[in-house]
This record gives C-alpha cells, sequence and structure tokens, in this order.
C-alpha cells in the first residue's frame, strides 16, 4: 500500500527563474514551491548569457526553501522519495573539469551571436541548411548548443587552454546541474532531448555521432555520456536532499509533452512562455519536415524504444509582452495585458511581427526584425497589446499548418500551457485563427509535473500507460470566427511578415563570390578580368 505522505520533487530550471516543485504520488496535486528568478546578461545586441554559478546557487535555494515550507505544513523532507529534472534546453555551458568552475558564461538558447560561425558552416556544405538534418533533425541556426561551442572554442582562450589540456567539459543545464548536484562532482552525464538540441548527437543511434562531431571540430572528449530520459543519475551530495536520487532528465518541451499526457502518437501540446515550443508525438518513428519543423527526441523511458517529435518553435512570444512593460511602459504588471486587450474589440488593423532575434520555425530567416504596422491616429495602445497576443496566435498557426503538411493529418485540437495560457484572451483567439478547440489543463504546471511522473515511473509507483488515472481537468476554448475572417486576418500577417525579413543586413550570409558581388554577375566579371590583367601586366613590366 501506497504512503499517503509519498512525495515527488521536481527540479525545474528555466531561462527566468528556477524552481523547485513537490508532488503528491497519491493524488498527483502539487504540495508546495519556491522559485527564485535568474538575471540575464545582455550586454551587446543579440547576447544572452546566465552566470552557470547562479543557476545553482538557485537551485540549491530552491530545495532548502521548499523543505522549509513542507516543515510549516507538517510535512518533511525526508517523504521526497525521487526527484525529476527539467530544464531550459540548448543553452551551453563550458567549465572546467579539474576545478569545477565555469570557463564562460552560459550562452542562451536565444543568444544570436553565432551568425557569422552559422556562415561558415554552411559555407561547408554549399549555403544547404538542411545538410546535417538526417543525421540530427535540425538545421543550421544560432538556437542550437554546436554553433554555441563552436564560438567558444574560437573566441574564449580559456577554452582553448582547457581543451588543449583536456580539462574541458560541455553541458546544457541539465549537466551542469547534474555535475554540482549529484556524486562527488565528476557525474558528466545527459539524457537523449537534451542531447538532441546539439546538433551533435545521431537521431538513430542516441549517441554523439562521429561526422557531426569532425564537421563541427568540436573533441568527443568534452561531452557528456547519454543517458535515457527515466534512469538513477545518482544521488543529491548535499543539503536537506542528500542522497535522494534523481530519476529523470528530460528537457522542459519535452518534459511538458509527458506532463500534458501527449503519450500517443498523433497528440500535440504547445506551451506558450518567453517563446513557443509546439511538440507533435510521432511514435517510434523518425519524421522528417519538409516544411522547417525539426525532428528532435520525444523521451526514452528506461530500455523501451524512443519517442520523437516533431517540433516548431518561436523565440518570442511572452518575451514581446515583457518588451511593452520594460521598453514602452504600456502596463505595470504582466496580469493587466488581458484586461487591456478585451478593452477593444479588435486590433484595429494593426499587426505585429515580434522578430526581435529573427524568426524560428517555420521560416529560420536571421536576417528578418520586429515590424509594427497598420497605425493610424486611431491605434491605441491597447491595440497594440492585443496585435501582440494576436502575434503569439499567428506565430503558433504556422507551425501547426506546418505540421499538418509534415504528417499528412489535420491536427483535431491543441493542448497548452505555459505562463501565457493563462490569458483567455490570447487561448481565444488561438482558437479562432487555428479553427479547432485549444484545451488547457487544470494542471498549470505540466512541465515540472512531466519531470516528476517520469521519476516516479523510474521507480516503479505507477506505469505511465493509463492516463485516465491522473486526474487533470481542462477548459476547452472553441472557434468564434468565420472561415473567411480567418483567412483575411491571416493574409494580411502573411503579408507583415514578408515586409519585416531582409531588414538585418549585417545578419544575412554573403554567399555570392568575389566577381558577383562588386556589380553585379555580368559587370563585376568583366571588372575583376581587368583588374587581373592589369595587375598580371604591371608585375611584368616590373620584372
Amino acid at each position: 500500500m501506497q504512503d499517503d505522505n509519498l512525495l515527488i520533487g521536481a527540479i525545474d530550471q528555466g531561462t527566468s527563474s528556477s524552481r523547485f516543485l513537490v508532488f503528491s504520488a497519491k493524488d498527483f496535486q502539487l504540495i508546495t514551491y519556491h522559485q527564485v528568478p535568474i538575471k540575464l546578461i545582455s550586454d551587446q545586441a543579440g547576447w544572452v548569457e546566465i552566470d552557470p554559478q547562479a543557476i545553482i546557487d538557485s537551485v540549491v535555494e530552491c530545495i532548502e526553501k521548499v523543505s522549509e515550507y513542507l516543515a510549516e505544513m507538517g510535512l518533511s523532507h525526508r517523504n521526497i522519495k525521487t526527484v525529476g529534472l527539467t530544464n531550459q534546453r540548448e543553452t551551453s555551458i563550458l567549465w572546467d573539469k579539474v576545478t569545477g568552475k565555469p570557463l564562460y558564461n552560459a550562452i542562451v538558447w536565444l543568444d544570436t551571436r553565432t551568425h557569422s560561425t552559422v556562415d561558415e558552416m554552411l559555407a561547408k556544405c554549399n549555403n544547404n541548411p538542411n545538410y546535417l538534418k538526417m543525421e540530427c533533425g535540425l538545421p543550421f541556426s544560432t538556437y542550437f548548443s554546436a554553433l554555441k561551442i563552436k564560438w567558444l572554442m574560437d573566441n574564449v582562450p580559456e577554452v582553448k587552454e582547457a581543451i588543449k589540456e583536456n580539462r574541458c567539459a560541455f553541458g546544457t543545464v541539465d549537466s551542469w546541474i547534474l555535475w554540482n548536484l549529484v556524486g562527488d562532482k565528476s557525474v558528466h552525464l545527459t539524457d537523449v532531448t537534451n542531447a538532441s538540441r546539439t546538433m551533435l548527437m545521431n537521431l538513430k543511434t542516441l549517441d554523439w555521432d562521429d561526422y557531426l562531431c569532425d564537421f563541427f571540430a568540436i573533441p568527443k572528449s568534452i561531452l557528456p555520456q547519454i543517458r535515457s530520459s527515466a534512469e538513477n543519475y545518482g544521488s543529491i551530495n548535499s543539503g536537506c536532499l542528500k542522497g535522494t536520487n534523481i530519476t529523470a532528465v528530460l528537457g522542459d518541451q519535452q518534459a511538458d509533452l509527458v506532463g500534458q499526457l501527449c503519450w500517443e502518437k498523433g497528440s500535440a501540446k504547445n506551451t506558450y512562455g518567453t517563446g513557443c515550443f509546439l511538440l507533435y508525438n510521432t511514435g517510434n518513428d523518425i519524421v522528417y519536415s519538409t516544411h522547417g519543423l525539426i525532428t528532435t527526441v520525444a523521451y526514452k523511458f528506461g530500455n523501451e524504444k524512443p519517442v520523437y517529435a516533431l517540433e516548431g518553435s518561436v523565440a518570442i512570444a511572452g518575451a514581446a509582452i515583457n518588451w511593452l512593460i520594460d521598453n514602452l511602459q504600456f502596463m505595470e504588471d504582466i496580469k493587466d495585458c488581458e484586461e487591456i486587450a478585451e478593452s477593444v474589440k479588435d486590433t484595429g488593423d494593426v499587426y505585429f511581427v515580434p522578430a526581435f532575434s529573427g524568426l524560428f520555425a517555420p521560416h529560420w530567416n536571421a536576417t528578418a526584425r520586429g515590424l509594427i504596422i497598420g497605425i493610424t491616429q486611431y491605434t491605441t495602445k491597447a491595440h497594440i497589446i492585443r496585435a501582440t497576443l494576436e502575434a503569439v496566435a499567428f506565430q503558433n498557426l504556422e507551425i501547426v499548418e506546418s505540421m499538418n503538411k509534415d504528417s499528412g493529418i489535420n491536427l483535431k485540437m491543441l493542448q497548452v500551457s505555459g505562463g501565457m495560457s493563462k490569458n483567455k484572451c490570447l487561448l481565444q483567439m488561438q482558437a479562432d485563427l487555428l479553427g479547432i478547440p485549444v484545451i488547457r489543463p487544470s494542471m498549470t504546471e505540466t512541465t515540472s509535473f512531466g519531470a516528476a511522473l517520469t521519476a516516479g515511473k523510474t521507480i516503479g509507483l505507477w506505469d505511465l500507460k493509463d492516463q485516465k488515472k491522473i486526474p487533470i481537468y481542462n477548459e476547452t476554448f472553441y472557434c468564434t470566427i468565420t472561415e473567411e475572417t480567418r483567412n483575411n486576418k491571416y493574409k494580411k500577417w502573411n503579408k507583415a511578415v514578408k515586409k519585416c525579413m531582409g531588414w538585418d543586413d549585417s545578419s544575412e550570409p554573403i554567399r555570392k563570390p568575389f566577381w558577383k558581388r562588386i556589380g553585379g554577375e555580368p559587370f563585376g566579371l568583366l571588372l575583376t578580368f581587368g583588374l587581373t590583367l592589369s595587375i598580371g601586366y604591371l608585375i611584368y613590366k616590373k620584372t
């Protein structure tokens, strides 16, 4: 018989905060949690970093605080049977294996400094952005870890020296947390979901690929060992949870897929956070997108076969609302967003493409920049706030449209989660633009819940085969506009997206040969030929 006081813990390390949450193993309810904000460092345009030590300190603080909260509730941290870990993906950290100290700040997933590195890699493969897609499922983009590692190797002397002396270790945030929290600070591990976001793991073998590592000139010696998402990673080495095992590791969006109970092939979920991340479960089949999506590992439970997914990623979602608050002072708090947006009946024909750092799926365009269009004397801040919410819904419509084309089956409904999913106005817009029901679960902490569910499965608390045994209730939003209205709005959105592309010339790779760039193809060729003859003649005269 299961102890009524049995608890499962979940470390949830995200872009803007770290959290530790505790769930009841009896009824899956959230018992308590603590959250610590994370400071993002942005000293240059497009650069986003985090102090790696701040990540560890915040996680430890959250665990200790939750222990205090449990004591106040008459419970004990000793009731926490096991812990799951979920984390922001792609964010890359290099550290010294001898001292355990970071060699540089963590480069965050949305950092775009690696444009020139991307161009360098593209030049090796005839500018084909999907050159490595059959191996790793991913296109060349500033988004993924291999480009960040390559940049660090090329630009940070301490990294070069550490690699030369075999002292360098790489990890995404999960690896960094495991290194510091588990065993004797020598555990260098990651799971398949996080490894699948690096461009270095082969999707079929689920191991580091020699060809991929050679392509980026990244030594395999710096990479962690890849494990499944559900197994014992070792015990926590200090603090109130000393001796408690971490038995699950998943990237945050894959954890959310598990937490939303999307375990069947054909099910899908969307997370509305800093960005948006829509995952579509493709079962044990690796499906390669021809419409701008990426192929990733959804999860792998122990010795079971891996489950794969198609994913569409939107760089800017909640971040656009924060921009309205912090940069434009349109409102004081994100809680005001819904009320202000609903104070007007529509956007007043205003469209906002929040391409602050380019566009992710399905466009993968680094030259795009933010655009607000359709402003008139009638426009108020309420129209722009509403247009910002609508922009999030439009970006997700683009991804769903691509998924429908790739899968050959139209999505029947969309399950949603994340901080922005609390906004009913946004979810109604999403249902209207998709033309299908949008379902929000009563369990708002689905990402952390997914990590806890996986950890519980690892130690045999449940088998995750019967979804009906998990009491999650839903609120559903239905489409309220006509297909004609939807198509007209989408047509204007596409028009705005096209206008925002090609704005940032510095991000646009120079892919033409010299003789084409200096004056167009015919004139440039003649000019180059003439210069060559002139230089040759001068050399001849001198000799």
